[in-house]
């Protein structure tokens, strides 16, 4: 991985002080603003921007709940700096879909724009925004705000969302929507006396009924599940997960078949990926992931987050591994009664079995070339975001908060139905984010081809596959001077 030269804490990207030191003087209004914006305690001083009214922009995930809860949420921010500092701010949020999202905000941000104030980043490209610059280091404003200091759930939240590089104290995003892969059911099939009748004669097994049960269950003994209500016939099939090639879809849904089996996909210390991603652990799970095919509908092979939603909300699948951050969208009024949501399975068998998923979610970063007015309103922004009363509403309206205090509320796995398998997902272990580094964009380009030609059958062996991933991102990486060994001759005829 590359490692910045900067000391860890520093803010190697902070805002000139010169810029910000105009003067000397008076305490007035002006003076303060002008002072750098980590030394200020908020709500101690009179507010610079009494009596301004601020325009600002938030860019999101075009038809991303989450994303735009943010936005919708903001007039209560508006209402709080009116109350509390006596200005008012309007938001306006630009969006585009995950796949061409960070080129909307990378095309702006290298031209030095305030087009977008706040962005609501995916969590893999933080390094490729932290290194040139385009974004804030938070750790002098995080130092300088109580309210930033927050006991979050676990070290998962903090090394998904808010380091860079890997290993380092560089903070440079927080946490606004936390996410994990929970399972999706369809609890009136499942608890259907007469299905747990036929299940158990059939397998000599109970169908699995509650969270507990399903906290113990591995793939293997799901898969007598998934084949019990696997129904071509009345159009009904057992389950459903992500294949498309489409950004990172097949990637986060491979990657807990690996993961929980051992399998690695580089060394963030050395960029190593060849030989490390095309391993027979990494192609056994491979083979294993595209077996589950015939459990679910056909043209599952190009299924992302939109078509998983649609068969199951239309009642074609019984079950979906889906992203908890879309639990609204899963669990229609229509269906709120009949679903409930638990953690994914365990790979493997007896004391070796594992549940290692793929972490999902978003932070917020700020952009570094906001003038001083609207870094002033972006670090009020943050500062109210993560206030006990801002981050219950962000959990009632859907959301998926990260702090420990919320999570940990007596009331917080009733909030949601995906609550109980959100947090499951989120201690220590049992979910993890891949790549921070700033070449993200085109390792998962190569790798999304490589993956989705062994699903489809375009490359019959999963090695192959494999293997062409693993030489075009070494290549990639000694190209970015972040690995020092080239890839092998073995790459020379490696293709698909």
């Amino acid at each position: 991985m590359t490692q910045s030269n900067h000391p860890e804490g520093r803010n190697r990207f902070s805002l000139p002080r010169r810029k910000l030191l105009k003067g000397a003087g008076a305490m007035t209004a002006a003076a303060a603003l002008n002072m750098p914006i980590a030394s200020r305690v908020f709500g101690k001083e009179p507010h610079p921007l009494a009596g301004k009214k601020i325009d600002m922009s938030i860019l999101g995930i075009a038809g991303w709940l989450p994303s735009s809860l943010g936005v919708k949420m903001s007039p209560l921010f508006n209402e709080y700096v009116k109350e509390k500092y006596g200005y008012e701010v309007e938001f306006a949020f630009a969006e585009a879909p995950f796949s061409d999202l960070f080129q909307k905000a990378a095309t702006s941000l290298a031209t030095r724009s305030q087009e977008y104030n706040i962005i609501i980043s995916d969590s893999q490209w933080i390094g490729a925004l932290a290194e040139p610059g385009w974004i804030l280091q938070l750790n002098d404003i995080i130092a300088q705000n109580q309210s930033l200091q927050l006991d979050w759930y676990s070290q998962t939240v903090v090394d998904t969302y808010m380091i860079y590089p890997d290993g380092t104290k560089n903070i440079w995003g927080l946490p606004q929507e936390g996410d994990t892969i929970a399972l999706f059911l369809r609890k009136d099939m499942l608890q259907d006396p007469a299905e747990a009748a036929a299940f158990e004669k059939k397998y000599g097994a109970k169908l699995p009924q509650t969270f507990e049960d399903f906290e113990d269950l591995t793939m293997a003994e799901f898969e007598k599940v998934a084949d019990h209500f696997n129904r071509p016939d009345d159009q009904i099939w057992g389950t459903a997960m992500q294949y498309s090639r489409v950004y990172d879809f097949v990637t986060c849904y491979l990657y807990p078949f690996m993961f929980s089996q051992g399998g690695e996909v580089w060394d963030a210390a050395t960029a190593q990926v060849e030989g490390i991603l095309n391993s027979d652990i990494n192609a056994k799970a491979m083979e294993q992931m595209k077996s589950w095919l015939k459990y679910q509908p056909p043209g599952a092979v190009n299924y992302g987050i939109a078509e998983q939603i649609d068969v199951f909300t239309q009642g074609k699948v019984f079950s979906c591994f889906q992203w908890a951050a879309v639990g609204l969208a899963m669990i229609t009024e229509e269906m709120k009664d009949k679903v409930m949501v638990v953690a994914p399975p365990k790979h493997g068998t007896g004391a070796d079995a594992r549940r290692v998923y793929t972490m999902g979610g978003q932070p917020w970063v700020i952009n570094a070339y906001n003038d001083q007015e609207k870094m002033r309103v972006a670090i009020d922004f943050m500062n109210w975001w993560y206030q006990p009363e801002t981050t219950l509403e962000f959990a009632r309206r859907g959301g998926n908060p990260c702090d420990k205090p919320t999570l940990t509320r007596s009331d917080f796995d009733s909030i949601n139905p995906w609550n109980q398998a959100y947090k499951f997902m989120l201690e220590p272990g049992r979910s993890r984010d891949f790549w921070h580094h700033p070449k993200y964009a085109e390792m998962l380009a190569v790798q999304q081809e490589a993956f989705t030609s062994y699903m489809t059958g375009q490359t019959s062996d999963p090695m192959q596959a494999l293997t062409y991933a693993a030489c075009q991102q070494q290549q990639i990486l000694v190209d970015a001077g972040s690995a020092t060994i080239d890839p092998t001759r073995a790459c020379i005829t490696a293709n698909l």
